[in-house]
């Protein structure tokens, strides 16, 4: 006699996998935790983007208690005013001078405090990177005194060498406003890309320049042979992310010049403040508009910084 034997039944839920035990509690303080920081992030930064897109169709003071709808007019008019393409050419003459001296200033001084023969590297490094941490806004102010044309240091020191015989308004001058703040700012933000360069430094072999200096190479040809061609891919990066600090110069504009003297100083952020806030019948929906019009060519810098990661990436992959 033959007996079929029925197969045994497999307990249920065998072939699924266990969740962990505690696994729905730990889920549950990861989002009470991120709840405080989700609340912020939407209440200070998703709303006011998605505010100033709506207050940008707008005709708004900020006193009435509703806005009038006038479609793209604020567009119109902010790319027909002449003085938002000044501030739009004086924030690119920001950028184009501010960024190139920024990175390569502080390239040359972290080649020169990454060597172990360096005294004092340490010392140098904290004192340069003492300004980062100071608030701009107080650098700002701190440096009306510094350029004070009666009793600041720099004319005192100036007359003193016999330089000038009468003291410089380095900032209430249309002609010296826009490169005394440039210095400012590149003295400010100098220990943060030095950083940069300083990570990237470390990514080099010492192999490589041991190699280097048994071949007889000197520093020199060890610099342009093997530090530099390495650095390329972090030079794009550091580069697009100085471009993209250089445009966020407000607080420092704003303490150190207010935007003059004649509009000289006044990039787009001054720009966009002075109609939001400091005119006599504030136009937020024109300043919304003129603010989304910037912030638009701001993500066009992201973009590009984004895509050039992309390509170092596959650049060092290749190799």
């Amino acid at each position: 006699m033959t007996v079929a034997l029925s197969p045994a039944r497999a307990p249920a839920g065998a072939g699924r996998p266990r969740r962990p035990r505690g696994a729905g509690r730990t889920t549950t303080y990861v989002w009470l935790f991120l709840t405080p920081t989700v609340l912020l992030y939407g209440a200070f930064t998703v709303y006011p983007i998605v505010g100033s897109y709506v207050y940008s169709l707008t005709d708004w003071n900020g006193f009435d208690a509703s806005p009038s709808f006038i479609g793209v007019a604020n567009y119109r008019e902010v790319l027909a005013d002449p003085m938002f393409w000044s501030s739009f050419r004086l924030t690119l003459t920001f950028m184009v001078v501010a960024v190139p001296l920024q990175v390569l200033t502080t390239l040359l001084v972290a080649i020169v405090l990454n060597s172990p023969r360096m005294p004092l590297r340490r010392l140098f490094r904290t004192a340069l990177f003492l300004p980062v941490v100071t608030t701009t806004a107080i650098v700002g102010v701190v440096m009306q005194f510094v350029f004070d044309p009666a009793s600041g240091p720099v004319n005192l020191a100036l007359r003193g060498t016999g330089l000038v015989g009468d003291g410089v308004d380095f900032l209430g001058q249309s002609s010296t406003a826009l490169g005394t703040t440039i210095a400012v700012y590149v003295w400010k933000w100098f220990g943060i890309t030095l950083v940069y360069w300083l990570a990237a430094l470390q990514t080099v072999p010492d192999e490589v320049y041991e190699a280097a200096r048994l071949d007889g190479a000197g520093a020199p040809a060890t610099l342009r042979h093997i530090t530099m061609p390495l650095l390329k891919p972090f030079l794009v990066i550091i580069t697009l992310l100085s471009i993209e600090a250089s445009l966020q110069v407000f607080d420092l504009v704003l303490t150190m010049t207010g935007g003059g003297p004649f509009y000289s100083t006044e990039v787009i952020e001054v720009y966009i403040y002075r109609w939001a806030f400091a005119s006599t019948v504030p136009r937020l929906g024109y300043a919304s508009a003129a603010a989304v019009l910037f912030g638009l060519f701001v993500c066009v810098i992201g973009l590009l910084q984004l895509l050039a990661v992309r390509a170092t990436r596959k650049a060092r992959g290749a190799v």
